[in-house]
């Protein structure tokens, strides 16, 4: 039998093979289950001291990446993970200002990095710097970025207030009912009710199995992580891929099935409203997640160009992926960085039948000086103002 079909139970299919290896690689981005674990223990300690230390009905909880499950190591030189967090105070919109809530949040968090300190605690922030619209508590692998809320009282009941990075107006948003949308386009993965099963049994965590829509859209962001890695104002932002990949997801199992699947339908959710375009949160349909679109037109081309580039990369893996994996390997290495694309194969290397193995380190797949090249925007976009947080 051709090396490439033989697994340990030589049932892999190309596309199984595929999907082993993509799903293989960011599982090596993916925040570790004990570096979760500890982020999550970090930010509730932060939340109970807040609510007995200042605001009584204070809360703190993740959103974004964290909350979905869809983390991607940052392609930094520290590869620090940023997790964003809401800190919530029940206040009534006409009893502060955007300016207030914002320094009210930063001296309580002060204030406890200082308790911290005289405590002794070595477990505390190194750091609390203000950000645009956040405050950051630098710890030593990761940061939590704290963003000052109130409730939305419009939206009840998880609707919240937040400011723009001016300080100039709120803004509505429902991390909370995004993260529930999301978590119901995830399971119609009949897989996923199967790990689910699986890891009750194990005894391990819910939080930390992923589903094939968390895979996929980690393959997304760090596709266009790598892509933008010299034009970071005009990334597409995670939340736009996040939701354009869970409508088009349609429960499929197979994760490279799944990939080329939803490119196919992505864009078929990017509407036209009134000459605007517009990706309505699914949990706030006020808010449009292409905005800054209709402002920066170069930011839609940007998008534009990382899509046409992305699907080229998953037609020609569909069509290498009988030709061997030394072929597979260059076609990813070439698309993707290194270090988890090698990780990944040896991963699945260590899964095959002898010959294979051989034929891996024939090739030189799991070689350390191996290195890929970082993906660039071929198109120059033209710079804006609204730069992130």
């Amino acid at each position: 039998m051709n090396a490439y079909h033989q697994t340990r139970d030589n049932t892999d299919s190309p596309e199984q093979m595929l999907s082993m290896l993509l799903g293989g690689a960011v599982e090596v981005l993916d925040i570790s289950p004990h570096l979760h674990d500890t982020a999550v223990r970090r930010y509730k300690e932060v939340g109970t001291w807040l609510a007995e230390n200042g605001s009584p009905e204070s809360e703190i909880y993740s959103q974004g990446s964290f909350l979905l499950g869809t983390v991607v190591r940052p392609n930094t030189e520290t590869g620090e993970y940023d997790i964003d967090l809401v800190c919530r105070l029940s206040l009534q919109r006409d009893s502060t200002t955007k300016e207030e809530l914002k320094q009210r949040v930063g001296d309580q968090l002060a204030a406890y990095r200082r308790w911290k300190q005289r405590q002794g605690h070595a477990d505390g922030p190194d750091s609390l710097e203000p950000r645009r619209r956040c405050w950051t508590l630098g710890y030593p692998e990761f940061h939590l970025d704290v963003l000052p809320a109130i409730p939305d009282e419009e939206h009840p009941s998880t609707g919240i207030l937040l400011t723009d990075k001016k300080l100039h107006k709120w803004q509505h948003s429902n991390p909370l009912g995004y993260a529930d949308w999301f978590r119901t386009r995830s399971e119609l993965s009949r897989a996923l009710l199967e790990k689910r099963l699986a890891a009750s049994v194990a005894e391990v965590p819910v939080h930390h199995i992923r589903s094939t829509l968390q895979r996929l859209v980690q393959i997304l962001k760090w596709h266009c992580m790598l892509f933008f890695a010299d034009d970071t104002d005009n990334r597409p932002p995670s939340i736009l891929l996040t939701t354009l990949a869970s409508r088009a997801y349609h429960g499929e199992d197979d994760l490279f099935t799944a990939v080329r699947n939803v490119l196919g339908a992505m864009q078929h959710f990017i509407e036209k409203r009134d000459g605007q375009w517009w990706v309505p949160n699914p949990a706030h349909e006020e808010e449009n997640f292409t905005d800054k679109w209709n402002e920066y037109p170069e930011r839609r081309r940007a998008f534009l160009s990382w899509f046409d580039e992305i699907n080229t990369i998953m037609d020609n893996l569909a069509l290498t992926e009988s030709r061997g994996l030394d072929v597979v390997y260059s076609q990813l290495i070439k698309s993707f960085a290194a270090e988890p694309v090698k990780r990944s194969f040896a991963n699945y290397g260590a899964r095959m039948k002898t010959p294979t193995n051989q034929r891996m380190s024939a090739i030189g797949l799991l070689s350390t000086t191996a290195t890929g090249p970082r993906r660039k925007p071929n198109t120059y976009y033209g710079q804006h103002p609204g730069a992130r947080d």
